[in-house]
């Protein structure tokens, strides 16, 4: 069998150490009896079997000449053995302590199992501190959101209690707003984790997709013509494999997003079956998104212009991005030739349906 990495290097020092050994012997011993047949034989005839004080001093030689040796080899080999384990341990202690940034030094590459596990622990100390990092993103995020609409219902109904605000029916359609964009924003991250983790349970069936599609468009078309948006509708009429319910409220997000950047003007809404994958888009005539900023525009929280006052959560194409995943498909964005933004959500038509 072919030894490789840490387990050929031992084994090759070890081979070494005692090839080293045995050449030392054989060559001192044809040294020392060339000597001593040379200038003392009748010293050696007289001495038969038992060693001679010479031989004594020889065997003794040579025995601490390849002890030297090994504990010289071994040594070396130790010490490059544990370059890599201690930075590992060190840097184990470093991370539990809260140094997340601590990294682990691969030494001699050479021995490749120990260099491997110090790059996978470094792999694993930076996703860990990704995660970390991504965690106190989200957490700031979420207080940043929740902040604004729990500030204005406290305000409202603290007002409504004092006296200040008179209890009409503005009021508490005022309150009732705000509560529904709480709701919102709690389903939102409840779909985003709940994909993130592999739990997001799809009720995968035949759909008239093109039907629910009209149906979202009809809800939503008050909203599209305050903004002075008008829908256009491209719809295949034939049935597809898909939770109708997750589509709706990807179409929906979709739409609010559009609503909210998208400039006056067309708002095209596709659906199609191609080559076996099922295809839901929603087009705008603009302004378009940066080209750096397109592979970031599914994830959450993010904006590609955060002064702007779109009003959004941010977590409207994140949702959009999950419930494309949990179909086993993806989501993208790309630039229309009217510079405006094509946002596609594809799925497999086969899909099966959810145990």
């Amino acid at each position: 069998m072919k030894l490789k990495g840490l387990s050929r290097q031992i084994a090759l020092s070890m081979a070494a150490m005692a090839f080293g050994v045995t050449l030392l012997v054989v060559l001192t011993a044809y040294a020392f009896y060339y000597l001593t047949f040379t200038y003392w034989p009748a010293h050696y005839e007289q001495s038969g079997w038992i060693p001679t004080a010479p031989e004594w001093v020889w065997l003794i030689s040579t025995t601490l000449v390849g002890l030297a040796l090994s504990v010289a080899v071994g040594v070396n080999l130790a010490r490059r053995i544990l370059v890599p384990l201690n930075s590992v341990a060190d840097s184990i202690r470093r991370v539990s302590q809260g140094d997340l940034g601590a990294r682990a030094i691969a030494g001699d590459r050479s021995l490749h199992e120990a260099a491997l596990l110090a790059d996978d622990f470094n792999a694993l100390a930076d996703q860990l501190q990704r995660v970390t990092e991504e965690q106190a993103f989200w957490n700031a995020a979420i207080a940043h959101e929740l902040r604004t609409p729990v500030t204005v219902l406290r305000g409202r109904l603290q007002g409504l209690a004092e006296g200040v605000f008179a209890p009409e029916e503005s009021q508490f359609r005022s309150l009732l707003t705000q509560v529904e964009g709480l709701t919102r924003l709690i389903e939102d991250l409840r779909v985003i984790s709940l994909a993130e983790s592999g739990h997001l349970d799809l009720e995968v069936q035949e759909s008239d997709l093109a039907a629910d599609v009209e149906a979202v468009v009809a809800f939503f078309g008050d909203s599209l013509q305050a903004a002075g948006q008008h829908p256009i509708l491209d719809l295949d009429s034939r049935r597809m494999r898909c939770d109708p319910v997750r589509m709706r409220q990807a179409l929906l997000a979709l739409l609010e997003n559009a609503r909210r950047h998208a400039v006056p003007g067309a708002i095209r809404i596709q659906t199609r079956v191609a080559d076996g994958v099922c295809h839901l888009s929603v087009a705008d005539d603009g302004p378009g998104i940066p080209a750096d900023f397109a592979r970031h525009v599914f994830e959450a929280f993010r904006r590609a212009d955060d002064a702007r006052p779109s009003g959004g959560s941010g977590l409207g194409l994140a949702v959009v991005a999950a419930i494309a995943h949990a179909h086993g498909g993806q989501a993208l964005c790309n630039p229309t030739a009217s510079g405006g933004t094509r946002f596609e959500v594809r799925w497999p038509d086969d899909l099966a349906p959810a145990r």
